[in-house]
């Protein structure tokens, strides 16, 4: 079954996108685990971002910046489209989070990543 199709992923965006971390990671990760190819590279950089945003909730700013850094990077290559998503948006807006967190500065003004679908 092809990921974008998967009703797992599916919830998987939409807990990402309700801003539930923990359970968007969680979503994620029992697709990746069945996932081969690079759609495995994009997925774990998704969770990797969701992770991100559970150590940012729970004051953990350098589990934060590393996760984030290793979610930017897994998207770095990606593509508008990859996994029916605008991932270079979500990869952006991780980035302009990660940067701020390199600054020490607080990056709760910047926007919060979304996984939008790719028209």
């Amino acid at each position: 079954m092809s990921t974008q199709v998967d009703p797992r992923f599916q919830q998987a965006v939409d807990l990402f996108n309700r801003r539930s971390w923990y359970e968007a990671h969680d979503a994620f990760e029992e697709v990746w685990h069945e996932t081969a190819g690079p759609d495995r590279r994009l997925l774990q950089g998704i969770l990797q971002i969701a992770v991100a945003h559970v150590h940012l909730e729970r004051g953990n700013l350098r589990g934060a910046t590393i996760l984030l850094g290793e979610g930017v990077g897994r998207l770095s290559a990606a593509m508008p489209g990859d996994l029916g998503l605008d991932l270079p948006l979500v990869r952006d807006q991780a980035r302009l989070r990660l940067e701020a967190l390199q600054r020490e500065t607080d990056p709760v003004a910047l926007p919060i990543p979304e996984l939008r679908v790719h028209s």
